[in-house]
């Protein structure tokens, strides 16, 4: 039937548009609710946007409603792939409600979970700004801050030395002549600020991060040099003369280098600075204004290495294992971490890890000299250029110390000019990292005094790269040598490349056909030659299954099942395997877990692992065939689950888990995500006697004064970035929450003893407490700066996992306070411990 109102005709009086509008509000917001109602996510919505945009007055008394219909709406874009309408949606949202931290919060998990982390960062840090109580943005904040503004920034900025020695080398250039400027990856622009200060007629900066870009921007203006400092958001590889820049330059400022020199693009943008925005440069022995001509700084670098044994960096980078509590690792499995592979193998992102060698738990042993590696003339284009076409360079190394080889360090002199350097040595007091080649894959890794090692070095894909790291005794060299000096001598001949290659491939191992490589991160490795956490879970696993026996024997035998065992003759566990259902065991820990075939050792069990990866679950199979498991017992629950994120279901339709295994703790030592969620989830999917695992954690920390912890968190003053005002801009972006750290080798002074902050009891909830206060008593007066934690996860009342045992495969965590507190022997802190989804917030509430 026709629609029988009256509608208002074109030209009508203000009063029937206004009544008009009215009765449109009216009917789109009734048409929104019932679509609510309904679950019509998408109808609702358009419903909601009408009503604001007609009448913008009901925003506050729609706002709830309005979040929660977004928010909905976008599961089920998200679901469904359709990213664009998704943008979209929050777009037009934040549109309406710019100032709602909510929907920016929201808009932030979205783009993280597809990728786009700088730029979610960015909405999170907006929605803390908005409401610096907001729980969840905190939290989604602090977790994604290291991509925001990455905390190398704030350790360099505090680094003294290596500020003065950049000011020296650009004030000296710039004096003499070189007055047109770029700086390169500008960061917060400290770089082009010197130039500027020691009187630069025109400075240009590109960085590419738009975070830091806009920090930039803030901090040059507060600086008061924005009319002299061309800031663009771009990479340098994209500039062009004369669109971004006038003319070509005469000086390049830089401090794209990374632990391994190369690793942030030096080579590549230096090339294209010197072909398309650099002046030529002066040759030796040529007279005139430097203005004319161009210049790089640094000028160069020359790169040196040493072999070392170091038991922590082997523990996370090689299985040293070939049995796991009675779990038999086959010789066809070979286990690499990405560090560490083939150059065909596309899992290599970094051929290298980064340690702070001087801070390495257990420190670490030389087995060689220092050795130069490689140099590099930055003012050299022909040289930059052959850089990376360059066939590897064969490298021999005396031992001189006896000992097991675990890895190549590598660090770098950088060489300003030629009065100013830098050296990122183990031995130097420097906010670098030293670059670590983890060597894997030999026959033996044993050496002593007499022996060599050998090695290829080159610089390809942007990459110091060193390959096929071998160890070569007297006695082998000697046999080499004399089948190449049978006919010819070569050494005399100048053949000392060909003979290192050949002494090289004697132990230089190549993958067999048959075997299966499973490339796991440095952390799975740990945890696979943590043997204590592996006795533990078996232990515990032992004692569940024990205790579900006799339940179960009840449930498909006689009553009178003893009468029946006896008679039979035959003992109960051979009962039990005759008759009953299999236990169900099911583990959902993050990453690569043998847990399910220690599991399917202890008895009648049928265990799923959820290990994503096929190289994962390919080398599972191979351990479990070695095991002699029948095919088929190891079973990937992920095949039977349709939706990742609903991986906790019932095994069956009839049947629940016996023991269900979740991962409580992050490796960078914080709670994971939504673990109490899912501890409700497992519980209701357990069998009765059953458990999860760990059933409950304890949290301990102390109170410590740690200079290192303050310098690494936030900028300190005027002082260290020598009187430029950086400090409050970088700052804003300071996490509370420092991760991945190493307390046994941390540098600092325990001012107490540890105490239990927290309580995680994921089998008996009512036993949690979102909120308690905790006396700490001062053993030691000093300055707290910090309180690291870690935790206790107990699989039941007597086998206990502890995260800052040496064998972890887990770090620590630390609270570092905005102030530090003067504390006095005797007295008494109170701490408030806060526990709100994922994050443990720590303060200090008296003293």
């Amino acid at each position: 039937m026709p629609n029988s109102r009256s509608r208002p005709r074109r030209g009508a009086g203000n009063g029937s548009g206004a009544a008009g509008r009215d009765e449109l509000v009216s009917r789109s917001l009734q048409s929104a609710e019932h679509c609510l109602g309904a679950q019509d996510f998408g109808t609702a919505y358009a419903h909601y946007l009408l009503v604001l945009s007609l009448a913008p007055e009901l925003k506050d008394d729609v706002k709830e409603t309005f979040q929660y219909t977004l928010l909905k709406w976008a599961e089920e874009l998200d679901a469904l792939s359709r990213t664009q309408d998704l943008l979209g949606c929050y777009e037009q949202a934040l549109e309406l409600f710019p100032d709602d931290e909510v929907i920016c919060n929201s808009m932030g998990e979205h783009l993280f979970r597809m990728g786009f982390r700088d730029e979610a960062a960015g909405y999170f840090h907006k929605a803390v700004k908005l409401n610096p109580d907001f729980s969840d943005a905190k939290e989604n904040f602090y977790r994604v801050a290291n991509w925001l503004v990455e905390r190398w920034h704030f350790i360099m900025l505090n680094d003294t030395k290596r500020n003065m020695i950049y000011n020296a080398a650009i004030q000296k250039a710039v004096c003499s002549g070189f007055k047109s400027v770029l700086d390169i990856g500008a960061g917060t622009g400290i770089l082009s600020m010197f130039a500027k200060k020691a009187g630069a007629q025109s400075v240009y900066a590109c960085e590419l991060s738009k975070t830091m870009y806009e920090l930039a921007c803030d901090v040059v203006a507060a600086n008061k040099m924005e009319a002299g400092i061309k800031l663009l958001h771009m990479k340098s590889l994209d500039l062009e003369i004369p669109k971004h820049i006038p003319e070509r330059l005469s000086l390049v400022v830089t401090e794209t280098v990374d632990a391994g020199l190369f690793g942030e693009g030096i080579v590549e943008s230096l090339i294209h600075a010197w072909e398309h925005l650099l002046l030529q440069p002066k040759t030796k022995g040529e007279n005139g204004n430097c203005d004319k001509y161009g210049k790089v700084i640094p000028a160069s670098a020359v790169i040196y290495g040493m072999a070392v044994e170091c038991a922590e960096i082997r523990r996370h980078y090689r299985v040293g294992l070939k049995d796991i509590v009675g779990i038999h690792l086959p010789k066809n499995v070979k286990f690499q971490s990405p560090a560490y592979s083939y150059i065909d193998n596309e899992e290599t992102v970094e051929p290298y890890t980064t340690e702070k060698m001087s801070r390495v738990p257990g420190g670490y042993l030389a087995l060689t000299e220092c050795f130069e590696i490689m140099k590099v003339d930055f003012n050299n284009l022909q040289e930059l250029k052959s850089l990376a076409t360059k066939k590897p360079d064969s490298i021999t190394i005396p031992v001189v110390k006896e000992g097991t080889l675990d890895a190549v360090v590598v660090w770098f002199v950088l060489q300003l000019d030629d009065e100013h350097s830098l050296s990122t040595s183990p031995s130097e007091e420097t906010c670098w990292e030293q670059a670590v080649y983890p060597v894997q894959d030999l026959p033996d890794y044993w050496m002593k005094p007499g022996d060599h090692v050998t090695m290829e070095v080159s610089c390809q894909d942007c990459y110091l790269r060193i390959q096929s790291i071998s160890v070569l005794s007297l006695e082998q060299e000697m046999e080499v040598t004399k089948s190449f000096t049978k006919d010819t001598d070569l050494l005399s001949s100048g053949k000392e490349a060909e003979l290192c290659s050949a002494l090289a491939n004697l132990q230089t191992s190549k993958p067999d056909a048959g075997e299966q490589i499973c490339v796991l991160e440095s952390t799975e490795i740990a945890l696979l030659n943590n043997i204590p956490y592996h006795e533990g879970f078996k232990m515990a696993m032992k004692k569940v299954f024990s205790s579900l026996t006799p339940e179960k024997l009840c449930q498909v035998m006689d009553p009178h099942c003893e009468d029946n065992e006896m008679s039979s003759g035959t003992g109960r566990q051979n009962t039990v395997q005759s008759t009953s259902e299999p236990l169900y065991v099911l583990d959902v820990s993050e990453g690569f877990s043998i847990l399910p075939i220690i599991a399917g050792t202890l008895g009648q069990v049928k265990p799923y692992s959820s290990v994503e990866k096929d190289q994962h679950r390919i080398a599972l199979d191979l351990i479990s065939e070695a095991s002699h498991f029948p095919k088929g017992t190891l079973e990937f629950w992920l095949r039977h689950v349709e939706d990742e994120s609903a991986v906790l279901q019932r095994p069956k339709s009839d049947k629940l888990w016996s023991i269900i295994i979740l991962d409580v703790i992050e490796p960078s030592g914080l709670i994971q995500q939504e673990i109490m969620e899912k501890a409700a989830i497992s519980r209701c999917l357990l069998q009765s006697g059953g458990k999860i695992f760990p059933q409950y954690v304890l949290m301990f920390g102390l109170l410590v004064e740690s200079q290192t912890l303050v310098e690494e968190n936030a900028v300190q003053g005027l002082e260290r970035t020598l009187g430029l005002n950086i400090a409050p801009f970088i700052n804003q972006f300071q996490v509370p929450i420092r991760v991945f750290l190493d307390l046994s080798s941390l540098p600092c002074i325990p001012l107490s003893k540890p105490v239990e902050l927290l309580r995680l009891d994921l089998m008996t909830p009512y036993l949690n407490t979102s909120n308690r206060e905790v006396k700490v008593h001062i053993c030691k007066s000093g300055q707290v700066t910090a309180i690291p934690f870690w935790y206790h996860m107990y699989l039941d009342e007597e086998i206990r996992l502890d995260t800052s045992s040496e064998a972890s495969h887990w770090k620590q965590a630390a609270v570092v306070l905005d102030t530090p507190i003067q504390v006095e022997m005797g007295e008494e802190l109170v701490l408030s411990v806060e526990h709100h989804k994922s994050n443990v917030s720590i303060t200090v509430k008296q003293w």
